[in-house]
């Protein structure tokens, strides 16, 4: 049975965002190959090898006067799309700053990239799922 709102009026005022504290994410996902130089002859690591992605980032604030929410979902989209897009498909290895592509250089690289188109941003997690594998990096307030 669907809840219905009583007086919508008084309702929706009581259900105000005014002054909380949110957080939302978006995932979005990627492929790409890398390997770990430096390592032993014969550890598997030290070879090529690929892996998918799951990349999330999360905005962290107070919704915004007049717009009802925190950040445009679709700005965010467009945002991780821009940065998996970046790695999609690549050696990770041959990317500027990630001769070695670990998780947390990865979450690292990816948050100050976004950082500029989205300076809100307060975590990224990137995960490898078929490993049950993941890395978050909480970023300070500025």
């Amino acid at each position: 049975m669907a809840t219905e709102l009583t007086n919508p009026q008084t309702d929706r005022a009581a259900l105000s965002p005014s002054g909380e504290v949110f957080e939302i994410s978006k995932a979005v996902t990627f492929e790409a190959a890398h390997f770990m130089g430096g390592k032993p002859e014969g550890h598997p690591y030290r070879n090529m090898h690929g892996h998918s992605f799951r990349l999330e980032a999360t905005v962290r604030g107070r919704v915004k006067p007049g717009e009802e929410w925190v950040e445009d979902f679709s700005l965010l989209t467009e945002a991780l799309n821009e940065v998996a897009a970046k790695l999609d498909h690549r050696l990770l290895n041959e990317i500027d700053g990630l001769s070695v592509p670990t998780l947390e250089r990865i979450c690292l690289w990816v948050a100050r990239d976004l950082k500029t188109t989205l300076p809100s941003v307060s975590a990224v997690c990137l995960s490898r799922p078929s490993l049950n594998e993941s890395c978050r990096l909480v970023l300070s307030p500025d």
